[in-house]
């Protein structure tokens, strides 16, 4: 069988605070959305931006490092893989959203940038 990849690398500044919650069976997860810039220029030379939001997603530790250094502005990067995760909601219509499920982060705000990493990759059956 042939291996896929699913591997996410992104910088961009935090949207909002992370928001911290823990599962019925104790482990910290901490959800923040990250906006990323764009920039090119057009055919008739006018400069254009685009930002796009990532909805991040961290787990354990790394869930915790998030909700402590973390705030709405930060400058971080985010390594990771994207995962799909679908529910039902209160009238039977079903709701998708993908989210960057962080493996690594790395905090590029202060004198010193410094990093995390997650050793606990979580599975998309823990992540209820």
């Amino acid at each position: 069988m042939t291996r896929g990849l699913n591997k996410v690398m992104i910088i961009g500044h935090l949207g909002r605070d992370p928001e911290m919650r823990f599962t019925s069976g104790g482990r910290p997860v901490a959800s923040f959305n990250v906006a990323t810039m764009r920039g090119w220029t057009n055919t008739e030379g006018d400069h254009q931006e685009e930002t796009e939001w990532f909805c991040v997603v961290a787990w354990g530790r790394l869930a915790e490092l998030c909700k402590e250094r973390l705030h709405k502005g930060s400058l971080v990067y985010v390594e990771g893989r994207l995962q799909t995760r679908s529910w039902e909601g209160p009238e039977s219509e079903r709701h998708y959203r993908t989210e960057l499920v962080a493996q690594e982060l790395i905090f590029l705000d202060g004198n010193e940038a410094s990093d995390a990493t997650d050793f606990e990759d979580v599975d998309a059956a823990d992540a209820s």
